[in-house]
């Protein structure tokens, strides 16, 4: 039953805090093994402990919590799983930040005690996004929380990686990798950002050997690494060059020689100038003219449909090893060019004195120069390029020749490209499919290991008897300083003693792991596995997965093949990619632009329900959200109705509603009952499909339109004989109406429904624990509709009468109405009242002939007729003004709507919800520029 009565105004913060507060300390959100209900599962992307909310959170998690509450209503035994992900770089750069204002350094520190650093900041600090996260709503079972470097997903990690050693799909290798020179590590192909830059591509003439007057121009954007080239390749079928394969060239600048060899793989003889400079340590071939080497995309995706890639890679590394090239290591960790490394390659002496110890960037010009000295410089060109950054730290990546950990992916990928083709596994919207498996098709060895120290350990332990190198750890070496040709012990713990000698001294691998590894794992790993568990059997596979389209690759995939591989099932059913949140100009947001939207402030100022439903309603699959201040404004407003709408309710009903069936009901309670039975289908029908913004849609103009200025303005005479049966069973549609509405609201907007909810006459504790609304044909009137619509038509076009007249809202008006037939005459009987109630007048019911002969304005409705009488002064002059304005108005948009309608490319592009929705404006506009035609012929008939 009813608790309160409602505040005038809606006051956000205070009903928020409430609610939170009270969902969690009752347990509603925590799920149950044990039940027999059908599951349904989401985990939660796990934000970074480091993060704070942002607009992307809000989107992600609202449409998550619009499922698990719908589904939870529904009656599905509901877990949405939340937890944290430990950030490897992130976390470690925030706590390296603390130490350098206290003026000291990790190494200082030692690994042990800045691994209890890292551990502390997160126990005071790591929990913050979690907080947030209640805030906005989301109704995880907080009582299960995860953090993925708790001990069970540790333990999960090692049994994983063990796994995969033991099976050779995890090795060491020793790869041309990225590498960060600030954040010091490796870094995955997806862990690099590649920003649009504008370079240059300098054209520079390699001699023969033998014969100083033939030179090979070779073309490249980076010519500071020709100094680590050890071959120039052509391809074996170009004549231009052909005959000198086997022949040596001079390396510019050097006092080395290389070979000339003939690549097919390399070189694409129709493409730049047909030579190409290998480069193995340092170059992955993305930028030389010439080579097959393909660009960074400046959007890091494939395109739609993508070819099947070749079988060979087309980098330099790959081709120094068909060719058993040597590999020159020219920069350092810092990516500084190493004066001994230069001296080893045989670099001039001036040149070396020139770029020693200088970031490659800063040596460029000064190789450029020396280039151009000696006659060797042929052109340069501006050039468009991409530019690989490190994800985190946003320094430019260097391609680093590195001893590092892989996994063998294609074993992996290729289940996990058959899970998306056989539809086991379904992406929405469908089309970001073929991004998925062009990708996973063309997809590389995964470099997992990481030179830092917050993160899962790699478990492989070196004997320090059998691999001496293995001891600089213990003086903080790096792991480049352990041979790829020794052979760990592989094991989930540290091994007693060594398999080959017999000694028991190990130094542990000092890597960490790729955080994705983990984060790999986590729809299983926080279920129990690798033990099977009874979460593991009820809750795994998850049903879907809400992300954004930027980790689609970094996690998404990864998800699925470790799946795949280590439970025999995909991790979940359905994965919907929501769109990203822009400004209002389609910009994406930074703090450098100033248009950063703070969800938490808007919270504040809006209040929660209203960003949330901002957020759903404009969750358009394939486009992004265009988000505007003014829209939130908007939404808020749709609370304050809502609100309002519930304090004229409850003004005028007292207790539970009396039982009516919907035949004994009044045609207005017929019609609401009605409508609330469409959009209650509907809106499920929607949800089912993903479509949040038509749901939301739905929802909104239901509510604002149906409901509160046609259903509650048309009720208002009813309601004022108290004791007469049509009050009464318009009191109990009231209720009935309006508490099915707050439940088929209350996904979308939790906090506003659960504290209107508690006003009204209900059962049970929580609107958490309701039923969803579930359509029912005992409430379809197709009558009623039908008379409704009547009733709109004739009600809008009096009201655009009213208007051209001038006459004031307030003035009564003399309505006359007819129709051909007496079936149509008996319906405009039946309506005449309401239709006098909310235009302000008298209606009458007679034959167009008995109608005065001037002074009425004729406005036809369809196959009814209806009239305003011109009364008092009236202007029709002035009126004649504004009948050709609004036309000339409704005229350009009309022609406007018009060639969209025809284009092509908005056919082809446009989505079927926004084509429908054009066609409707166009037809309410022809039929708006038909009656303002008439009207004008009328009115200068009248004038004249």
């Amino acid at each position: 039953m009813a608790s309160r009565q409602l505040n005038k105004t809606y006051e956000p913060q205070a009903v928020e805090a409430r609610w939170g507060r009270y969902w969690i300390d009752r347990g509603y959100f925590s799920a149950a093994a044990g039940s027999a209900e059908q599951p349904y599962t989401i985990v939660l992307p796990p934000p970074n402990v480091t993060g704070s909310l942002h607009i992307g959170h809000a989107l992600n998690h609202t449409l998550q919590d619009i499922l698990i509450r719908w589904r939870r209503m529904q009656g599905r035994n509901t877990l949405w799983l939340p937890g944290t992900d430990h950030a490897g770089i992130a976390t470690q750069n925030v706590v390296e930040r603390q130490l350098a204002e206290e003026g000291t350094r990790r190494e200082e520190l030692g690994r042990d005690a800045f691994i209890e650093r890292v551990w502390s900041w997160k126990q005071q600090s790591g929990n913050t996004i979690l907080e947030q996260l209640k805030q906005l709503g989301a109704s995880c079972d907080w009582s299960r929380l995860r953090f993925t470097m708790d001990e069970g997903l540790s333990e999960a990690v090692r049994a994983v990686f063990v796994r995969l050693h033991r099976e050779g799909l995890i090795y060491r290798g020793h790869r041309l990798i990225n590498w960060c020179p600030r954040c010091l590590t490796a870094l995955s192909d997806v862990e690099v950002e590649h920003e649009p830059v504008h370079g240059a591509m300098y054209h520079i003439a390699y001699p023969l050997a033998n014969d100083a007057g033939t030179s090979f121009i070779i073309a490249t954007t980076r010519p500071e690494t020709l100094l680590g080239d050890t071959a120039v390749a052509v391809h074996p079928a170009d004549s231009r060059y052909n005959r000198h394969i086997g022949k040596r060239i001079r390396l510019p600048l050097t006092n080395r020689t290389v070979p000339i060899v003939g690549d097919s793989i390399l070189v694409d003889r129709e493409f730049g100038t047909g030579a190409v400079k290998i480069t193995p340590a340092h170059d992955f071939n993305d930028f030389e003219a010439g080579g097959r080497g393909r660009l960074p995309p400046l959007f890091p995706l494939p395109p739609p449909d993508p070819p099947d890639p070749p079988a060979h890679d087309f980098n330099d590394f790959e081709a120094g090893e068909r060719h058993l090239l040597p590999r020159i290591a020219l920069l350092t960790h810092q990516a500084l060019l190493n004066p001994d490394a230069l001296r080893d390659a045989g670099v001039v002496q001036d040149v070396i004195d020139s770029i020693a110890d200088l970031p490659a960037i800063k040596a460029r010009p000064i190789v450029v120069e020396a280039l151009k000295h000696r006659g060797l410089l042929v052109k340069v060109e501006d050039h468009q390029m991409a530019l690989g950054k490190c994800y985190r730290c946003k320094t430019v990546v260097e391609p680093f020749l590195s001893p590092q950990w892989f996994v063998k992916i294609q074993p992996l990928a290729d289940p996990a490209i058959a899970a998306v083709e056989e539809g086991h596994v379904r992406i929405i919207p469908e089309e970001w499919s073929n991004n998925y498996l062009g990708w996973m098709r063309g997809i590389k060895d995964w470099c997992i290991s990481r030179q830092i120290w917050w993160g899962h350990r790699i478990p492989a332990w070196y004997c320090t008897t059998c691999c001496p190198e293995a001891r600089s750890i213990l003086e903080g070496g790096g792991s480049h300083l352990i041979p790829t040709h020794a052979v760990p012990t592989v094991s989930v713990t540290a091994p007693a003693t060594c398999a080959s000698c017999g000694e028991g001294h190990f130094i542990q691998d000092p890597d960490v792991l790729d955080t994705w590894f983990s984060s790999a794992l986590w729809p299983f790993s926080t279920l129990g596995w690798p033990a099977h568990t009874k979460d593991l059997e009820t809750y795994y596979p998850t049903s879907t997965l809400v992300t954004g389209l930027d980790i689609l690759f970094f996690w998404v995939a990864r998800m699925i093949m470790m799946g795949l591989k280590f439970t025999g099932k995909p991790p979940f059913r359905d994965v919907y990619i929501h769109a990203l949140v822009r400004d209002a100009e389609g910009e994406k947001m930074s703090k450098s632009k100033g248009n950063v939207i703070d969800p938490l402030t808007k919270m504040s100022e809006y209040g929660t329900d209203a960003l949330r439903f901002t957020l759903a309603s404009m969750a358009s699959p394939g486009r992004d959200i265009k988000l505007s201040e003014n829209r939130i404004e908007g939404y808020r407003n749709f609370a304050n109705k809502i609100w309002n709408a519930a304090r004229f309710i409850l003004m005028h009903t007292d207790g539970p509603s009396e039982s009516w069936a919907p035949a004994d009901r009044p045609f207005v309670d017929r019609w609401i009952l009605s409508r609330l039975n469409h959009v209650t289908r509907t809106v499920t029908t929607r949800l089912e499909e993903y479509r949040f913004d038509q749901a939301a849609g739905q929802l909104y103009q239901h509510i604002w339109h149906e409901y509160c200025d046609w259903y509650l303005e048309l009720i208002k005479p009813v309601l004022q004989n108290e004791d007469s049966p049509a009050a009464r069973s318009t009191r109990a549609t009231l209720l009935q109406t309006f508490e099915h509405l707050q439940r088929l609201l209350h996904p979308f907007m939790p906090f506003l429904t659960e504290e209107i909810w508690q006003t009204m006459p209900h059962q049970g504790d929580s609107l958490v624990c309701q039923a969803f609304p579930v359509a029912t044909r005992e409430w379809e009137n197709a009558e009623a509709e039908h008379l409704f619509t009547l009733i709109e038509h004739i009600v809008t076009t009096v009201r655009t009468g009213r208007a051209l007249l001038d006459y004031a809202p307030s003035q009564s008006l003399t309505i006359l109405a007819t129709a051909k037939d007496a079936e149509e005459i008996a319906r405009l009987n039946e309506i005449r009242h309401h239709v006098a109630h909310l235009c302000r007048g008298t209606v009458s019911i007679a034959d167009q002939d008995t109608w005065p002969d001037d002074h009425v304005l004729h406005l036809a409705v369809g196959s009814f007729m209806v009239g305003i009488t011109i009364e008092g002064e009236v202007d029709l002059k002035k009126a004649l003004a504004r009948i050709k304005k609004q036309s000339e108005t409704k005229q350009k948009e009309a022609a406007r709507l018009q060639g969209r309608l025809a284009s092509p490319d908005f056919a082809a592009k446009a989505s079927p919800d926004v084509i429908q929705e054009s066609k409707d404006r166009l037809s309410l506009l022809t039929a708006e520029l038909s009656l303002f035609t008439s009207s004008e012929k009328q009115l200068r008939k009248m004038v004249s």
